[in-house]
C-alpha cells in the first residue's frame, strides 16, 4: 500500500500532454492553447472616432458656449466601414460615426450631445479637447505583438480576440478520450429490470459525467462479468482511448479479476492507497495506456477519480494547473479517524463573514452517494490526524463554488 502523494507521483510520471489539433474557434473554448497568438496587424488598423458626433479642429472650438456658439461648415458623413477622402480645414467639420476612422486634418471629435445642426452648418456649444475620442491605431493591439501565450486557457474573451484577428481556428491540445466500464455480475443498466441481489449500475454514469466536466470525451463501455474473458473483450473494445476507467474488481475476492488482467494485459504499478474512501485502487498500463482500477463503491469512484483520474486528464488535455482550489474551514463539529490513512470526508462549505465553515453530510459510508450528492467539498485529513474537535482549522477542496449563490 503507498501513500496519496506517492501514488499521484507515480501517476504523473507516466501522463503527457496529447497532440495539438487544429479546431474552430469557438471549439477551442476552455481548452488549452497550443501556439502563441501573435498579431499581423494594428487593431484598429487606422485612428477612429469613439463616439457619434462631428470630427474636427480643436482650435477651431475655442471659447465655444451655449450662449456664443461656434458654427462649423459639414462637408461629409462618415459612417463606420466607411473612409472620407476628404481632408478637414478652418472653419469644417464632419458628421462622424462611432468606429468609422478620422479623417486627414482632424484631431478630434465632439459628441453630439454638445452640438446642433442646422442644415449643412453646425453649432458647437462645448470646446472640444484635442485627441478627445479618438482611438489610436494600435490602441488595443499592436502588429508583431504576442498577444495571447501558449499555454492559455481559452475564454470568451480569447476566442473574441482570435475573430479580431482573423483566425477562424486555433491549435489546441486535443480532448482526451477516456473508456469507462463497470464490473459485476449484480451490475443492470438503467432500465434493466431488478432481480433480487442486483444494483443499478451507477458508476458508468458518474464516471462519464466527471471525464465530460475535464473537457475530455468518454466512451462507456457498458459492463464487463465477473470473468476473465469478458474483461479481456472490453479492455480489447478500449483500444483507440487514451486513458482507461474502471469500476469495481479491484479488492481480494475471489470474483475481483480487474488487477489480474491489468496485470496480464499490461503492466501495473500499484495496487492499494492509503486512502479512505479508496483504498483497493490498481493503477497500470496497457498498451502505454494508462489504466485506472477504482473501487467499486459509488463515493469511492467520485472520490479517486477526483484525487487521481481528474489530474491525469487535465494534464494530458495541457493544463498545468491539475488540482481543485483547496480553503481552510473552521470545522463545525467534531470527528474522529484512524491513523495513516488520508480521509476525504464529503462536506458542505459554507462562507460567512469572510470564513469557511465546513459540515460533514452525514454517515460517511463509502455506498453512501447521496453523501456526494449533498457536499460541495472534501474535507481533506491527513495521515497523522487521529481527532478534530468543532473550531479547529481544516483543509477542504471544493468541488463546486454553490456556497457562493446560496
Amino acid at each position: 500500500m503507498i501513500s496519496v502523494d506517492k501514488a499521484l507521483e507515480q501517476i504523473l510520471g507516466v501522463i503527457n500532454p496529447l497532440r495539438l489539433e487544429k479546431v474552430n474557434i469557438l471549439e477551442a473554448l476552455n481548452r488549452v492553447l497550443g501556439e502563441d497568438i501573435t498579431s499581423d496587424r494594428d487593431i484598429p488598423p487606422l485612428p477612429n472616432s469613439a463616439m457619434d458626433g462631428y470630427v474636427l479642429r480643436f482650435d477651431d472650438t475655442l471659447g465655444a458656449t451655449r450662449e456664443r456658439p461656434v458654427v462649423l461648415t459639414v462637408i461629409d458623413d462618415i459612417q463606420a466601414g466607411r473612409v472620407s477622402t476628404k481632408t478637414i480645414g478652418p472653419g469644417q467639420a464632419i458628421r462622424i460615426m462611432t468606429g468609422a476612422p478620422i479623417p486627414a486634418g482632424a484631431d478630434a471629435v465632439t459628441r453630439v450631445e454638445d452640438t446642433e445642426k442646422d442644415g449643412d452648418r453646425v453649432r458647437v456649444y462645448v470646446p472640444a479637447k484635442k485627441g478627445l475620442d479618438i482611438r489610436l491605431a494600435g490602441e488595443d493591439v499592436k502588429k508583431g505583438e504576442l498577444i495571447i501565450p501558449k499555454g492559455k486557457i481559452i475564454r470568451p474573451a480569447e476566442v473574441g480576440m482570435f475573430a479580431a484577428l482573423n483566425r477562424p481556428d486555433v491549435a489546441v491540445y486535443r480532448r482526451p478520450k477516456v473508456a469507462v466500464l463497470s464490473t459485476g455480475d449484480e451490475l443492470v443498466d438503467i432500465g434493466g429490470e431488478l432481480a433480487p441481489g442486483m444494483i443499478t449500475n451507477s458508476n458508468s454514469y458518474s464516471l462519464a459525467a466527471q471525464v465530460a466536466e475535464c473537457g475530455a470525451i468518454p466512451l462507456r463501455l457498458g459492463i464487463a462479468r465477473d470473468t476473465r474473458e469478458d474483461l479481456i473483450s472490453k479492455f480489447e473494445a478500449a483500444k483507440g482511448a487514451d486513458l482507461i476507467v474502471t469500476s469495481g474488481g479491484v479488492s481480494v475476492g475471489d470474483y475481483d479479476l480487474v488487477k489480474d488482467v491489468m496485470g496480464e494485459l499490461g503492466a501495473m504499478r500499484f495496487w492499494k492507497v492509503a486512502m479512505r474512501p479508496g483504498r483497493p485502487l490498481a493503477f497500470g498500463t496497457i498498451g502505454g495506456v494508462p489504466v485506472f482500477g477504482l473501487p467499486g463503491n459509488p463515493v469511492s469512484v467520485m472520490v479517486s477519480f477526483e484525487q487521481f483520474v481528474r489530474p491525469a486528464i487535465l494534464r494530458m488535455s495541457g493544463f498545468t494547473n491539475l488540482f481543485r482550489p483547496a480553503v481552510k474551514a473552521v470545522l463545525k463539529e467534531g470527528l474522529q479517524k484512524k491513523a495513516g490513512f488520508r480521509y476525504f470526508l464529503r462536506a458542505v462549505v459554507e462562507l460567512k463573514g469572510g470564513k469557511y465553515y465546513a459540515v460533514m453530510t452525514g454517515e460517511q459510508g463509502s455506498g453512501i452517494l447521496k453523501s456526494m450528492v449533498m457536499a460541495n467539498g472534501l474535507i481533506v485529513l491527513p495521515e497523522d490526524v487521529t481527532s478534530l474537535i468543532a473550531g479547529d482549522e481544516v483543509t477542504v477542496q471544493l468541488i463546486d463554488r454553490s456556497f457562493e449563490t446560496a
